[in-house]
């Protein structure tokens, strides 16, 4: 408001200073016009004196000349830088000069012609209002561009700044602050945006913060549950041994041949519901230390020859057939690389249970290994899903097949951080999995 005002304040002055300029150049001129009609006057009442002896004349201080009724010149007091010779009524007229008749006993004897030109005084006036309008012109110039710097300062740059902020809310960098200046029309509206701000960096923090401990409960609950699955899983095994021992001597120990085998059938039943929860927690633990940014690789250099190694120990259905593999050095991390092999063959029993064909290549610094396998394979239309978290074929997912979509997916994820990449890939007659590993 403060900067309204001394901007009307600097107009104001602007028209005041205009209209005193051209007052100034009217008075100007209607002075000059006036002394010229007081001169003309004096110079025809001493010619009209003193007809006889003109001669008088000679002490005005004008230039003027004085003419008879035939236009001969009768007096000239003219100075010679005007060089101006003999004038008629006539040529006083065509030059604007002002004249008047000279009169003596009720007759004309003569014109005096003042060789004065009115149109010096228009001239004056008209630079006097030039200007004036060059100083209007330069006021109301500066007065716009101080408008115009007001304009930027206290609308255009705050609004620009809401815009920027409102775009990096929508990008969910809520830690940069809002400028504020009180002072322009965007103060209020600014302090409110910024208090909006801090409240939606306050809530996503405590949104970041339950999720985190939802997966730390879901990891611990994880960890803690394999405890008890290992120990079921000890005893069966140890029930399976003593079994085993009592079935030579079944009669001896008051159990009849077919009571042993539905035991040993019950306890290997316990064994792998067993062995399914243990792979179950191991892939949700896995998961879960992904999403907390605790799943950490340790890779190595390592001689290719123990992917073949891990590819039996995972292998314990005998359903996988391996082609020789490239003797190179190959860098990664041991452990999850056998978890990659393990789920993969995993999904293999489950989905296919056929032959697993698994080979490898060199291609360019990466050892290219290929598991495949020739069961039902997986629809295109669903092919770049399969290594997504928690993602299942459509076929499958009303089926009494296990599984939860993870473990592709953890697959994928330590090949990532492993710098290698896992590709799936489907022709209706199988699926296979391509692991590219990095070379030392």
């Amino acid at each position: 408001m403060k900067k309204t005002a001394i901007t009307l304040f600097i107009a104001g002055i602007a028209i005041l200073v205009f209209f005193m300029i051209t007052r100034a150049a009217y008075t100007d001129t209607a002075d000059v016009s006036r002394e010229s009609i007081i001169m003309l006057n004096h110079i025809v009442k001493t010619a009209e004196e003193n007809r006889a002896d003109l001669s008088v004349l000679d002490t005005i201080d004008a230039d003027f000349v004085i003419v008879g009724t035939v236009n001969q010149l009768l007096y000239s007091h003219v100075a010679e830088r005007t060089g101006q010779g003999v004038l008629s009524v006539g040529d006083a007229i065509e030059k604007r000069y002002p004249y008047s008749y000279l009169v003596s006993n009720g007759k004309v004897w003569g014109t005096a012609i003042l060789l004065d030109d009115p149109s010096a005084g228009i001239k004056r006036m008209i630079g006097y209002i030039t200007c004036a309008l060059i100083l209007l012109l330069l006021l109301i110039s500066a007065v716009m561009i101080l408008y115009c710097m007001y304009i930027r300062r206290n609308i255009y740059i705050p609004f620009r700044n809401l815009k920027e902020f409102a775009a990096k809310v929508a990008q969910g960098k809520l830690d940069e602050p809002l400028p504020m200046d009180r002072d322009n029309l965007f103060g209020a509206f600014s302090e409110s945006f910024d208090i909006m701000r801090e409240e939606l960096s306050a809530a996503k923090e405590r949104e970041l913060e339950l999720q985190k401990k939802e997966r730390e409960l879901v990891a611990s609950l994880s960890h803690d549950l394999k405890t008890p699955v290992t120990g079921i899983k000890l005893t069966a095994e140890l029930m399976q041994m003593r079994l085993s021992v009592r079935a030579d001597g079944a009669q001896g120990a008051g159990l009849s041949m077919e009571e042993v085998g539905n035991l040993r059938a019950d306890v290997k039943g316990i064994y792998e519901k067993a062995g399914q929860i243990d792979e179950l927690l191991e892939d949700l633990f896995t998961s879960t230390l992904d999403d907390l940014g605790e799943f950490k690789v340790s890779c190595k250099d390592e001689e290719s020859w123990i992917l073949s190694d891990i590819v039996k120990t995972a292998d314990d259905r005998n359903l996988a057939v391996l082609t020789d593999i490239p003797g190179v050095i190959i860098h990664i991390d041991r452990k999850r690389m056998a978890q990659v092999v393990g789920n993969i063959i995993s999904n293999s029993y489950k989905y296919a249970n056929t032959q697993i064909d698994i080979s490898a290549g060199i291609a360019g610094n990466y050892l290219e290994m290929r598991i495949a396998d020739h069961g039902p394979g997986v629809p295109a239309s669903e092919i770049d899903l399969v290594t997504n978290k928690f993602y299942r074929g459509k076929q499958w997912q009303d089926t009494d097949k296990d599984g939860h979509g993870l473990g592709l997916y953890i697959a994928r994820t330590l090949m990532n951080k492993m710098n290698g990449d896992l590709i799936a890939e489907s022709d209706g007659k199988g699926f296979a999995v391509t692991l590219v590993i990095p070379l030392s």
